[in-house]
């Protein structure tokens, strides 16, 4: 909002808060796959484990290129680890698996949060691309205080959707914790490490929750002024 004096007294806020939680994601991850587990077990095989353990036999844990790009497919109903987390031994590398592994027991289980979110999806693709452009074109056509009413509605969308990713990701680090100790994959000990990576990965999740409330707050601003 470039022509907004006020847009930075928003955002700033959700910025700061975005780096801060990726300098702690990354520095507690760079922290914890330097300790291995006293298991000696590798990324994969904790996921595997799991996963069989929940009767999920045929599900496939499959190694993916990039940095911090494990994520669970819900479509292909697959496991992708990244290369350092499938056969790292470390204590991150285990914790990072096993959450993923824990969006797959939510599937399985039909967990509810999963399930709206994976059904906003497609909603959220064209929120994300549609909202900027009606405020444009608002501002094109010299119909702003209409047309922003039109993008607040649609950015509420993506707002909501970050919203539900809280409980998912949440939810899904408790299942990662709590299958880890039960099947002896790490011992108690260890599990403080996990603990900080699984949280040190949430505050992502909480920073763009709050980013995209305060977009919204400066949506609902730019409106109440034009009224």
């Amino acid at each position: 909002m470039w022509y907004d004096p006020y847009y930075w007294l928003f955002i700033i806020p959700g910025i700061l808060l975005g780096l801060y939680a990726q300098v702690k994601l990354s520095s507690t991850y760079n922290k914890y796959v330097r300790v291995g587990t006293q298991s000696g077990i590798t990324g994969a095989e904790a996921a595997r484990e799991i996963l069989d353990r929940a009767g999920l036999y045929d599900m496939p844990v499959r190694e993916v290129g990039g940095h911090l790009t494990d994520h669970y497919d819900p479509i292909k109903k697959a496991l992708y680890l990244s290369s350092e987390n499938f056969h790292g031994r470390s204590l991150a590398a285990v914790g990072v698996a096993a959450h993923e592994a824990g969006h797959a027991l939510q599937h399985k289980e039909a967990y509810a949060p999963l399930n709206l979110r994976m059904a906003m999806v497609p909603i959220t693709q064209f929120a994300s691309m549609a909202w900027m452009g009606i405020v444009v074109l608002g501002i094109v056509l010299n119909m702003f205080s209409t047309f922003i009413w039109i993008a607040i509605a649609i950015f509420a969308i993506l707002t909501f959707f970050q919203l539900v990713t809280l409980p998912v990701e949440f939810d899904a680090s408790r299942r990662a914790k709590e299958q880890l100790l039960r099947l002896g994959l790490v011992h108690p000990h260890e599990s403080g490490a996990v603990s900080k990576v699984l949280n040190a990965a949430a505050l992502t999740y909480v920073a763009a929750l709050v980013t995209a409330v305060l977009q919204l707050a400066h949506l609902l601003f730019l409106a109440r002024g034009r009224d």
